[in-house]
C-alpha cells in the first residue's frame, strides 16, 4: 500500500485543504497517516475523521520580540526529532505540506531521510514557515500566477487551493427551506470570516432595507455577532457560523460577499460564485488578503472593495453592480486552470510516487 503522511497546522486554513485530498487519495489506495503539534486545531479536526495522528513538538518563529523566542526554536528542534523518528517508523512515500509552524521541521526530517515533499502555499507571498521549507520540497502549489516568481525555477505548479467534495454537492431546495426564503428574488451571502467583521457587518445592517429590495440576504457574522433587533426581519436570515448546510447555502447564493482569505476566495472560484472581496486592511494583518484580493480582480473573478473605502453608500453600489455584472465574472471563472485542485494535486502525488 503506498503511504502519505500530511502535515500542517495552527489554523483550519492550514488543515482544510489536507482534509480535501483525502477522498481522492483514499480511492487511489493510499494509506493516510497525519502529523501535527500536541494539541493544535488540527488536532481534533484529523482525529475526528479516524485518521492515525501523531503530535509533535512545535514553536513560533516570529518576527518580533517576544520572550517565547528564547524558547520556540529548543521546540522546533525537538519536533524535528520527534518528527525523523515518526518519519522512520512510517515509511511515507510522500509527504503533503499546507505550512503552518508545525509543517517545518517535518518537511526539514523528510529531507534528511530523502522522502519527497509536496508544498502548498495559499497565499501571494510564501509566509516564513512555506519560505524556510521550500527548499527541501520536490514541487510547490500555489493558487496565484504572481506566486511563481517568488518560488524556486522549476518547482512552482499553479494549482489553487483543494476544496472539500462536499462543497459542490449543495442543494438549493434545501438552503431555501433552512432559511425559510423563496425563489422569487436573488440571494446575496455575506460571509465575515470565522471571528466576523465589525466593518462588513455594520455595513451590511446599514443598507439591509435597500438591499432587501433586490436580495434575500443570508448574513454570517461570525461568533458574537447577531443583532437580536433584526430577528423575523422577511428576507434576511443572520448566523455566528454555519457549518453543515454551508454548500447548501453556497449552491443557493447567486452573488458573494467575503473576506479574502486564500482558501475563502478558492472556494468561490470553484464553485464559480461572482463576488465581492472586502480584504482585511494592512494594518490588521500582514496584507495577504490585500494581494490574493488584487490578483482575482486583476483576472476579472471578484470585484474588490478596500476596507478603508467601505461606506454603506459605496457598498450597495457595489454590490448591485456586481449582480448586474455576474455572468461577466463566471465566464472568467470558468477559463481559469486554477480550479480542480484536488484532482491537479493527487495527480501531481501520482507522479512523483510512481516516479521512486
Amino acid at each position: 500500500m503506498k503511504r502519505i503522511v500530511l502535515t500542517g497546522g495552527g489554523t483550519a486554513g492550514h488543515v482544510t485543504p489536507n482534509i480535501a485530498l483525502m477522498p481522492k487519495l483514499r480511492e487511489l489506495g493510499y494509506d493516510i497517516q497525519y502529523i501535527g503539534s500536541y494539541d493544535g486545531i488540527e488536532k481534533k479536526l484529523i482525529e475526528e475523521l479516524g485518521v492515525p495522528y501523531y503530535g509533535i513538538s512545535s514553536g513560533k518563529l516570529r518576527r518580533y520580540f517576544d520572550m517565547k523566542n528564547f524558547t520556540d526554536p529548543f521546540r522546533v528542534v525537538k519536533g524535528f526529532f520527534q518528527a525523523k523518528s515518526q518519519l522512520k517508523k512510517l515509511k511515507p512515500d510522500i509527504i503533503f505540506s499546507k505550512g503552518g509552524f508545525v509543517s517545518v521541521p517535518v518537511v526539514q526530517a523528510a529531507k534528511q531521510l530523502h522522502i519527497p515533499v509536496i508544498i502548498h502555499e495559499s497565499d501571494m507571498t510564501p509566509g516564513l514557515a512555506n519560505k524556510l521549507a521550500i527548499p527541501a520540497a520536490t514541487k510547490v502549489c500555489c493558487n496565484f500566477p504572481e506566486t511563481v516568481p517568488y518560488l524556486p525555477a522549476g518547482k512552482a505548479v499553479v494549482t489553487g487551493s483543494p476544496i472539500r467534495a462536499e462543497l459542490r454537492s449543495g442543494n438549493r431546495l434545501a438552503a431555501a427551506k433552512f432559511c425559510n426564503f423563496t425563489f422569487d428574488k436573488p440571494v446575496l451571502l455575506i460571509i465575515g470570516g470565522s471571528l466576523g467583521s465589525v466593518a462588513v457587518n455594520q455595513a451590511i445592517r446599514g443598507i439591509l432595507p435597500e438591499l432587501l429590495k433586490t436580495f434575500q440576504v443570508i448574513h454570517l457574522c461570525g461568533k458574537g455577532n447577531l443583532d437580536p433587533s433584526l430577528e423575523g426581519t422577511a428576507g434576511y436570515v443572520q448566523f455566528e457560523y454555519i457549518k453543515q448546510e454551508l454548500a447548501d447555502l453556497f449552491a443557493f447564493a447567486d452573488v458573494v460577499v467575503s473576506r479574502a482569505g486564500a482558501n475563502a476566495i478558492c472556494e468561490l472560484l470553484e464553485l464559480r460564485k461572482p463576488n465581492l472581496l472586502i480584504p482585511l486592511s494592512a494594518a490588521a494583518s500582514r496584507g495577504d488578503q490585500i494581494l490574493n484580493a488584487k490578483s482575482f480582480k486583476k483576472q476579472g473573478f471578484s470585484d474588490v472593495l478596500q476596507e478603508e473605502e467601505l461606506t454603506p453608500d459605496v457598498l450597495l453600489s457595489h454590490i448591485l453592480a456586481l449582480y448586474e455584472n455576474r455572468n461577466d465574472y463566471i465566464n472568467a471563472m470558468n477559463k481559469s486552470s486554477a480550479s480542480n485542485a484536488v484532482n491537479t494535486i493527487v495527480t501531481m502525488i501520482e507522479d512523483i510516487v510512481n516516479a521512486k
